[in-house]
């Protein structure tokens, strides 16, 4: 498993575009909160869905501190070039707010009726790590550019325009082999709790980790990023991430101190954003400092955290 994370833990929101949702308000809602990130969900084959990227943008001018992300972009959908320029102009503008979630495609039929390409599994894994090479050559000082790979290709006389910060590429996969790729190439991995439950977890962390390390990379270099697919309420646990706030707690910090997780992103309704930001999350962050420093002192270990009654074990 991997071992336990020593990074300041982050909190966002996970966006739904819904181009009836008062999604202004929300992103400065996060925002005021004191939210680390807020990631846009990008399914511009869904009805009534806003576009992710020009609610980023508008999202970064309407908030001072959040850092804005798509997660995760829909790649079929977002020619790498372009895509590259766009992420650089924001988080030019923004002072260095901006980051990259990034999957190589899901709901085919959706990207194929917008126009976009209907891949296997192996052929958008070699896209999607073609993408990569051409969004950071376009983020590079380098001029004379140019990229011709089986899917996508790409030639300028020049780059830019160059970001304000090192953009992060954190990688929206699942399946093994992809997970291989994110250890060798990307910067960080975003799993959703519903398609990687915590007992799926491990398994994915250690083929991450196994894949960085041959890569010569150090493991802990990779932001853990884990999308919380529930909701809170006050009501009795329905299960993983169903329940009451401390249900939450308890297994948020499970997932940071036992897990190795270091970026959680809330996916539930917005109207609960008031809950998670201003009482999950400084308890997650109090209660995961405690076992961090109980996790240091020694062989003895933390006095371990107890589970509410209600609440389903994180692991």
């Amino acid at each position: 498993m991997t071992q336990p994370t020593r990074r300041a833990l982050r909190f966002g929101l996970s966006l739904a575009p819904d181009a009836s949702a008062p999604l202004v308000r929300i992103a400065q809602d996060a925002d005021r909160y004191g939210l680390d990130l807020l990631g846009v969900r990008d399914r511009p084959y869904l009805r009534d869905t806003a576009d992710a990227l020009t609610l980023m943008a508008t999202a970064l001018a309407v908030t001072t501190r959040i850092r804005v992300l798509p997660a995760v972009a829909c790649l079929p959908l977002r020619p790498p070039a372009l895509l590259a320029k766009a992420l650089a102009t924001m988080d030019a503008l923004s002072g260095g707010r901006v980051e990259l979630g990034l999957g190589a495609g899901t709901f085919w039929d959706g990207v194929e009726a917008y126009g976009g390409p209907r891949l296997g599994g192996a052929a958008a894994r070699r896209s999607l790590e073609e993408a990569v090479q051409i969004i950071r050559l376009h983020w590079s000082d380098q001029n004379g550019l140019r990229f011709q790979g089986e899917h996508h290709r790409f030639a300028a006389a020049q780059a830019g325009p160059v970001p304000a910060h090192q953009i992060a590429i954190w990688f929206g996969v699942t399946g093994p082999r992809a997970l291989d790729l994110a250890g060798r190439v990307a910067d960080g991995w975003i799993a959703p709790s519903s398609l990687v439950p915590p007992k799926r977890l491990a398994d994915g962390q250690r083929r991450l980790d196994d894949a960085a390390a041959r890569s010569g990379r150090s493991p802990s270099e990779l932001r853990r990023v884990y999308l919380l697919e529930g909701s809170i309420d006050a009501r009795d646990s329905r299960g993983f991430l169903h329940g009451p706030p401390r249900q939450w707690i308890y297994e948020m910090t499970e997932l940071a101190v036992g897990h190795g997780v270091d970026t959680f992103l809330f996916g539930g309704h917005p109207e609960q954003l008031p809950v998670f930001a201003l009482e999950v999350v400084p308890a997650v962050r109090e209660q995961a400092a405690r076992e961090r420093r109980g996790l240091a002192a020694g062989p003895a270990g933390p006095a371990g955290h107890a589970a509410p009654a209600e609440a389903a074990p994180a692991g």
